[in-house]
Formats: C-alpha cells, sequence, structure tokens
C-alpha cells in the first residue's frame, strides 16, 4: 500500500464525517471546563450537524449544489455525433476477495455504476472505452484490469485501453490524457457518478482534452419519503461523500489557482 494513499486517507478521515464533528463535540466537552457556555453550544452544534447529516434529507445540503453542476444525459443514441472519440470510465473502487466469483476481486457498486452506464453509451456510439484506476491499496492487480473484466463478462463490452498506475482522480486525468495521446484523441466522453463529476470534469479538462460529461447516479433525484429525514448510514455516506468532493475540488483550485467553475463543459446528451 502507498505511503502517500495511507496519509491522504487518514487526513481524509479526520476532516470528514463522522470524525470531524465527532472531534468537534470532543473538543466542546474540553472546553466546557473553562467557558462553560461556549463548549455546550460547539458540542450541540456538532450532534445537531451530525443527526442532521446522517439523514437522507440533510445530505441533500451538500450533495445538490454539487449535482446541480452537472445535468443529467438526454437518453439518446447520438451521444458522439459532436466528435468525441473515446469513452473513458473512472474506477470508483473495488470489493476484494469475492467468494462468489471465485475469491477474486470484483467493481464496487460505484464502480460497477459507472461501467453500466459506460457500457451503454458504448452500445449506442460505438466508440472504444479506457478504464481508469490502478492499485492506490497495493492489490496485485489494478482496479482497471478489474473494471475491464467486469465490461467483458457481465456487459460483453471490450475495454481497448487499461489506463493502471494511477492512485487518485487527479492521475486518472494525467495518465488517460497521455495514453489517449498517443493513440490521437483529443475529445472524450467521461463516466462517473454525478458527485464526482465536477472535480473529475476539472482535472481532465486541465490536461487539454476536450470533454464531453456523462455522469451517471444522481441521488438529489432519489424521492424523499418519510425515511429520509431519519438518521441512516446512507444518509452519512451521501453527506461524507459529498464533504470529500467539495474539499477536493476547492483544494485543487488553491494548488492550481484554477477559478474555473465545473460545469461548463458539454453534456453527452
Amino acid at each position: 500500500m502507498h505511503a502517500t494513499f495511507i496519509v491522504t486517507k487518514v487526513v481524509s478521515t479526520l476532516l470528514l464525517l463522522p470524525t470531524n464533528l465527532i472531534l468537534l463535540c470532543i473538543a466542546g466537552l474540553l472546553l466546557r471546563r473553562a467557558y462553560p457556555s461556549v463548549g455546550t453550544v460547539v458540542s450541540l452544534t456538532s450532534l445537531l450537524l451530525l443527526a442532521v447529516l446522517s439523514t437522507k434529507a440533510g445530505a441533500l445540503l451538500l450533495v445538490a449544489p454539487l449535482e446541480q453542476r452537472v445535468q443529467p444525459p438526454a437518453a439518446s443514441a447520438a451521444i458522439a455525433a459532436d466528435g468525441a472519440q473515446a469513452i473513458v470510465i473512472l474506477g470508483g473502487g473495488r470489493l476484494a476477495n469475492a467468494p462468489e466469483y471465485d475469491n477474486d476481486d470484483t467493481p464496487s457498486y460505484w464502480t460497477l455504476a459507472r461501467l453500466r452506464y459506460g457500457a451503454r453509451i458504448h452500445r449506442q456510439t460505438g466508440l472504444p472505452i479506457l478504464v481508469s484506476g490502478g492499485t492506490p491499496d497495493g492489490s496485485k492487480i489494478s482496479e482497471a484490469a478489474v473494471m475491464a473484466n467486469s465490461l467483458r463478462e457481465d456487459f460483453a463490452t471490450p475495454a481497448k485501453w487499461l489506463e493502471e498506475a494511477s492512485d487518485d482522480t487527479e492521475q486518472n486525468a494525467k495518465f488517460s490524457a497521455r495514453m489517449l495521446a498517443q493513440a490521437g484523441v483529443k475529445k472524450i466522453i467521461l463516466v462517473t457518478d454525478a458527485l464526482h463529476m465536477p472535480r473529475s470534469q476539472l482535472m481532465f479538462t486541465r490536461t487539454g482534452l476536450e470533454v464531453v460529461i456523462a455522469p451517471t447516479v444522481f441521488f438529489s433525484r432519489d424521492q424523499l419519503t418519510l425515511l429520509s429525514f431519519l438518521p441512516s448510514g446512507e444518509g452519512m455516506r451521501r453527506s461524507e461523500y459529498a464533504m470529500h468532493e467539495w474539499l477536493g475540488v476547492l483544494w485543487y483550485k488553491v494548488r492550481h489557482g484554477d477559478s474555473q467553475q465545473a460545469g461548463g463543459v458539454p453534456v453527452a446528451s
């Protein structure tokens, strides 16, 4: 497992839900010794935020603004009409040692959703596919190889290129662009889930590629029910993911001095 991957995960854990609010609550309890009123307010506020952001409805406070930056694509078979030359599908993790698949690694449900949509676009357009994902967790085979195997076996769809060296989204963009440049590809259809798309769009556009976005999995379009207002693991997971993406976009822009708004790139239609 790469040291940078471990450091990134530790820092992310401290900055993201639920750890950040748990630490804030502890800080409030410690503050109560010297400043009782301030400490109580800090602790109660952190607990209230934790409760709200643990619901699917509360998660929309973080999810909806991100997903509004990218529009859901139209169900059309004419996606490549404007000159796209390839489909790029980004990895989103794996499930290791799946017993029902002879203990082989399989795509996580995030990755599987992206593969399913990428395969659909391939059937509509006939465009070749690049799958991108390395081994940041130290696995023996790359995430791209796991994705290519799933495309072939589950969706009867081939992957033409496997980008197997990347550890994160920025490297997904950099290494994929380098591989596609060798094939003369200048315009791509980028497939990932809607929350991940604004950051991915920024990074791929910066490589010089012309990007048509094809986002999938829109949590903000999910139907709200009474249960959506109750704390749940799924609500917390959505809030954590959205917060991760907000921080990722901010950090990328700070590092690169990039004030470009995500969402200004054509959408697959």
